[in-house]
């Protein structure tokens, strides 16, 4: 055994008095309050950890949300001008030149009507106000303000354009021109 030794076989057998030592550090006494503190500490930072990471889920599940609602915004906002031209395309055939050129015209009243479907679909949907309505600025952006006989200041007089909301987001607000009546109607 004394040649193990010299070998260095036997180097890490503790010896022992440090197996004493061990024993005393294991059997001393912990402070109670320490380990309660600890204890509190370390619960406080698992319940911690615990809603942040619920943070995180509920985050990324109203981006997730978000992305797919409002991802096509922009593409959307870009074929708005789409469906301007094809209605102001529509509104400027005269009865003679529809009756001359039907299917071109169904063909641009079906391809508006389409888009619109699609507009839709994607929860697209149009803002359209109405003569008489009180201007609202969320929604409506005023292009002219006139004084227009038997109506009440801020309600619209005319629609130039309509606009258009994608979820609850404003893409376009609708153009308008609104009253700036200071008399009252009778």
């Amino acid at each position: 055994m004394s040649d193990e030794k010299e070998n260095g076989f036997l180097d890490d057998i503790d010896t022992p008095e440090e197996e004493l030592e061990l024993e005393e550090d294991v059997l001393a006494v912990p402070d109670i309050d320490s380990v309660i503190k600890e204890r509190d500490q370390l619960k406080d930072r698992l319940l911690r950890a615990f809603a942040e990471t619920e943070n995180l889920r509920k985050r990324a599940e109203r981006d997730r949300r978000d992305a797919e609602m409002y991802g096509g915004t922009k593409l959307a906002r870009d074929l708005l001008s789409v469906q301007d031209n094809l209605e102001r395309a529509l509104e400027n055939i005269d009865d003679d030149l529809r009756k001359e050129h039907t299917s071109l015209t169904e063909g641009l009243e079906l391809t508006l009507r389409e888009l619109l479907s699609v507009f839709e679909k994607h929860k697209i949907l149009p803002v359209t106000p109405e003569v008489g309505d009180k201007f609202n600025p969320k929604l409506h952006q005023a292009m002219f303000e006139a004084p227009v006989p038997n109506t009440t200041k801020g309600s619209i007089i005319q629609v130039m354009s309509t606009g258009f909301a994608i979820g609850d987001r404003l893409l376009r607000a609708a153009q308008v021109g609104v009253s700036s009546n200071t008399a009252s109607t009778k």
